[in-house]
């Protein structure tokens, strides 16, 4: 089966952008380039994206919830 949108691009996570924003931070702050570390193919840079993507899931994981908890506060949910 086709797509019928196949000029439209796909639809983007909301929080997507700030994903590859906390991702890159963490890996400057490290004094890394993300996709300098993409190109390589050893250990370390597995390990620092690895490291990078968890501290991104972290964060969004804290902004989503304090996201949640103020919602419920003011009563929209």
């Amino acid at each position: 089966m086709r797509p019928d949108n196949i000029d439209q691009p796909p639809v983007e996570d909301p929080l997507a952008e700030l994903e590859r924003q906390l991702l890159h931070a963490y890996l400057a702050g490290a004094g890394y380039d993300f996709h300098e570390l993409l190109t390589r193919n050893d250990d370390d840079a597995r390990q620092l994206l690895t490291d990078a993507s968890l501290y991104a899931s972290e964060r969004l994981s804290e902004i989503e919830s304090r996201a949640h908890y103020l919602n419920k506060l003011r009563g929209l949910e």
